[in-house]
């Protein structure tokens, strides 16, 4: 504590007198200063003062002169310590004087340095991300430079302690760190608000440190491809984004495609992010209370999944005292098909961050999200799958996992066929790992068919050992792996017979083959395949036959997921055409520019479809175009 010495004058020649704040001790009482104190009782043989909500003391009558009442102020000098701790306290003399506030200096223990003081009262300062009302104490998840721990407040039973302080204020923790339930929390003596100078260093302390700590790590990506290096600027933003997410102790939410590239993107983002919440919180629970996986099964963000997710968000925040999360979409979210659902989350204090590479509309979303990564942005192309992006996301974040995701981007790869320049480097470092080529191919048919079956569900564990990440039994790993792939291809067989007869053939104007299947009617529904899956395995038969151009058209009652090989189609342009010029239909959807859905009303079908096949017809020959891109179905 800093102050000037007693006896001497202020800048106006006045004494200085100490006002000690109310969480001052007697550690910062000094001889020789004079105080302003408090009178609270009156004695015969005196009267008791306070200087602070815990500095008393008496001030005998021997030295005190006059009538007092309760509630009076008196200027006093620390006189001694009796044995016993009790302060004695004497009377100053003075007539005029200034009065300076002092704080109390405190010895400030961090979160990581808690385990060195279990069981000793210790002073903490940080931000208040959570507040959690259980059946007996109330729960004050707060952050400091270090990390976030939780602190027990106790007022009784369910009721609501310290009911002025809320999440977001910056808060001094008095208490005393123990072990619950095999993590460590603070029990709270005491809980304030920083105020005035005391919270404005404060903050510039935790912003400071908060801004370092979440600075991406630098890594080598696993291979040397230049035409990573372009997004590489933009996956260290989110990156950083992500670990501040964290720090601030913010839930996350990952929306992902729910299919082979979705969940090899999603998968090892997941895992990073709760690694590095299991560094930052004491609580051994944040990782599966703040970061979840969702899987969609449309390539957009779907009204029906934001306005669910809006839900459980309020729903978490009201229960549990949780902020309203950031929201994470990987393999979606780059087009105007989910400005809908991004606007609902405007109406609240949620984050969005998309990582994608579909062809994107940059002018529709972009004042919608706070970070978004694709290829097309830096002149490149959906053969960057956004697994492979991912997956250095996730060794940004928490590099450690480097070894577990070594074969990821090429199951990537293989899953949404890209013939990315890269997939011979990805294919030789999973092979380096055990996996070869046909193995590979068995976890990305395994994953379709898994997710088919998942549905809304994240399969967690499932997912995990599928792709033999942050798994513990490869041998579990490799007949999962079997099973799943064997079955996948058996169903796909068995829709094939049946539907192989119904398939309608004809050559356009530009040569090119047209294959059509009514996939309401002529493929078994509500089982595995589905009808994009279905149309793409067509496809893939049809090309082996004909080897020339060839586009393949599954359609139902009110959809047509479509399929192109060697011709230059914009399927983007298209749906965007054929909402214009077919009135009434409403027409809509997207995907890759040669692979895609459009969704319309049933009775409109024949008319868009007949008008998407014009616009087929008239489609430029591209023999360096492939089909060996997503298929999302």
């Amino acid at each position: 504590m800093t102050r000037d010495s007693a006896g001497e004058a202020g800048e106006d020649g006045h004494s200085v007198v100490y006002d000690l704040a109310p969480d001052c001790t007697a550690e910062d009482v000094e001889e020789g200063t004079a105080y302003l104190a408090e009178i609270n009782g009156i004695v015969e043989y005196g009267v008791f003062v306070d200087l602070s909500d815990s500095i008393s003391g008496l001030v005998h009558e021997s030295v005190l002169e006059g009538t007092y009442r309760v509630g009076d102020e008196l200027v006093v000098e620390l006189e001694n310590v009796r044995e016993n701790g009790d302060l004695a306290f004497e009377p100053v003399d003075v007539e005029e004087y200034d009065v300076e506030s002092v704080s109390h200096d405190y010895a400030l223990t961090g979160t990581g340095r808690l385990e060195a003081n279990v069981g000793e009262q210790i002073h903490l300062e940080g931000e208040v991300v959570q507040v959690k009302q259980t059946g007996g104490p109330t729960l004050f998840h707060v952050a400091d430079e270090d990390g976030v721990v939780p602190c027990a407040a106790f007022e009784e039973a369910g009721v609501r302690a310290y009911p002025s302080i809320e999440v977001g204020d910056l808060v001094r923790v008095t208490g005393t760190p123990e072990r619950h339930e095999g993590t460590v929390q603070i029990e709270v003596d005491g809980l304030s608000t920083l105020d005035g100078d005391v919270e404005r260093e404060a903050r510039e302390r935790l912003e400071e440190a908060l801004e370092a700590r979440a600075q991406p790590h630098e890594v080598e990506p696993l291979i040397d491809w230049p035409a990573f290096e372009k997004l590489r600027p933009d996956l260290e933003e989110v990156a950083r984004l992500l670990r501040r997410t964290v720090l601030e102790g913010r839930p996350i939410r990952v929306r992902h495609h729910a299919d082979g590239d979705g969940m090899c993107a999603a998968v090892p983002v997941q895992i990073a992010l709760e690694q590095f919440i299991a560094d930052v919180h004491e609580d051994d629970d944040a990782p599966r209370h703040l970061v979840k996986r969702l899987p969609a099964k449309a390539p957009f963000y779907e009204m029906e999944d934001a306005t669910r997710d809006l839900n459980f968000a309020l729903e978490d925040r009201a229960k549990h005292g949780q902020q309203l999360p950031l929201l994470l979409m990987l393999d979606n979210g780059s087009t105007v098909e989910d400005v809908p659902a991004y606007e609902t989350l405007t109406h609240y204090d949620i984050p969005i961050v998309a990582i994608d590479h579909h062809h994107p509309d940059p002018e529709a979303v972009e004042d919608l999200l706070d970070a978004h990564v694709n290829p097309y942005l830096h002149d490149e192309d959906y053969r960057i799958t956004t697994g492979m992006l991912c997956v250095e996301l996730a060794r940004m974040i928490y590099p450690e996992l480097t070894d577990e995701l070594r074969h990821i981007p090429a199951v990537a790869g293989l899953a949404d066929r890209s013939k990315a320049d890269a997939m011979d480097q990805y294919l030789e470092l999973a092979a380096e790992e055990g996996y070869d080529e046909t193995r590979l191919k068995d976890v990305s048919e395994a994953l379709d068919y898994a997710a088919f079956w998942l549905r809304y569900n994240s399969g967690d564990q499932l997912i995990s050992d599928l792709l033999e990440v942050d798994a513990d039994d490869e041998q579990r790993h490799r007949d999962l792996v079997s099973f799943f792939a064997d079955r996948a291809r058996e169903e796909v067989d068995e829709q094939l017979d049946a539907a192989m007869a119904h398939v309608e053939h004809e050559v356009l104007d530009n040569d090119v083959h047209l294959y059509r299947i009514d996939v309401e009617n002529y493929a078994h529904r509500f089982t595995y395949p589905a009808p994009g899956k279905t149309t793409g395995e067509i496809h893939d038969r049809k090309i082996e036959e004909t080897g020339d151009p060839v586009i393949t058209v599954g359609y139902g009652p009110d959809f047509a997921v479509l399929r192109s090989d060697g011709v230059r189609l914009d399927i983007p342009n298209m749906v965007s055409e054929l909402e214009a010029e077919v009135p009434g239909a409403g027409v809509s959807g997207g995907g890759h520019l040669v692979v895609g859905s459009i969704k319309f009303v049933k009775g409109k079908r024949e008319e868009v479809i007949d008008a998407l096949v014009e616009k087929m017809a008239a489609a430029d020959i591209d023999e360096a175009l492939s089909s060996a891109v997503p298929i999302d179905d």
